[in-house]
């Protein structure tokens, strides 16, 4: 909630746009948070939104662009949960704002999607209807393996050209339904910093690329150490493996053992935890890490080969259990 706060504290505080792009804005802001209404047999078109501040942008726009008198009253909301909420109303010429801004065609009937002239506009004035979308029903997640930016919207057709408007942008978004709510999502971190970019949220998408850049590190790093850790594991059974193998290998043979082999047995008991290039080192003279795992090799051959021609445990029957072999 806190970057959604943030996404829309930054984008209500946008000043100046083209009269064009403010239509585009507001006109989204109602047909993403609004409705309309029957009022004493008159239509009425009304948003709900979650910040003052916002409200008071919508009526300002509605009176400068299209000239009418916007009311606004605080709502309660649904529970004790939800926070404050604030109508924007227009009742006296809310019927001919419908059908300016596309909530009613020619016919009186409403429209469920969005105007064609604000999907197919320039730049400029798809960024502000994404802007009014996302004011009026955006979310934005933090950074991760479910990271999403989403808007909630009144109908699958509404969602569709939603859709369409980022595509002719570049961005890639996708309608979903979620509980029978249709959505807006995206969920490529390029698309989502694009977009709040586009929409004009430029701190904030700066902020999100560095919390995800952060993230990034942070789980390579993790994945890094728990690599290192089973490495590690892996490595350490392996050695108690091998010595309990060349213990047991020495027991089967006794005095049999040839005397090659005698030492490399006793260098891996000598020297638990070392590798078999260290092993090598501790011979005198040196040998090579081949030398030594062939020579260990040999002795637990000669040894599993005594045990089965006399009846008894093999080598591997000294491995504690849970261990590789």
């Amino acid at each position: 909630m806190a970057l959604t706060t943030d996404v829309k504290a930054e984008l209500v505080s946008i000043r100046n746009a083209p009269p064009s792009v403010r239509v585009a804005e507001v006109t989204a802001v109602l047909r993403f948070a609004g409705g309309l209404h029957q009022i004493a047999n008159r239509i009425a078109v009304e948003a709900e939104v979650d910040a003052e501040l916002l409200a008071r942008r919508v009526a300002r726009d509605l009176a400068e662009l299209f000239g009418v008198r916007p009311e606004i009253a605080p709502i309660q909301g649904a529970s004790s949960h939800d926070g404050a909420k604030y109508a924007v109303r227009v009742i006296a010429a809310g019927e001919t704002l419908a059908r300016q801004t596309g909530l009613l065609d020619q016919r009186r009937r409403p429209v469920r999607g969005l105007p064609n002239r604000l999907t197919t506009g320039s730049r400029e004035e798809l960024a502000g209807l994404w802007r009014g979308a996302f004011l009026a029903a955006g979310s934005l997640s933090e950074p991760g393996r479910s990271a999403v930016l989403e808007v909630a919207c009144p109908s699958s057709e509404a969602a569709m050209a939603l859709v369409g408007a980022a595509h002719r942008i570049g961005i890639a978004a996708k309608a979903r339904e979620v509980r029978g709510m249709p959505r807006v999502v995206i969920r490529e971190p390029e698309g989502i910093r694009a977009v709040l970019s586009l929409m004009g949220a430029t701190k904030t998408a700066a902020a999100w690329e560095e919390m995800r850049q952060r993230r990034e590190v942070r789980a390579g790093v993790n994945r890094l150490v728990n690599f290192d850790d089973a490495n590690l594991r892996r490595s350490a059974q392996a050695a108690v493996a091998a010595c309990a193998r060349v213990e047991r290998a020495l027991e089967i043979l006794g005095d049999d053992v040839p005397e090659h082999l005698r030492t490399a047995g006793a260098l891996r008991l000598a020297h638990r935890d070392a590798s078999l290039d260290e092993l090598g080192h501790h011979a005198d003279p040196p040998l090579t890490k081949d030398a030594v795992a062939g020579r260990i090799r040999r002795l637990l051959a000669m040894a599993d080969k005594r045990a089965q021609a006399e009846g008894i445990p093999g080598t591997e029957a000294a491995v504690p259990a849970g261990l590789d072999v």
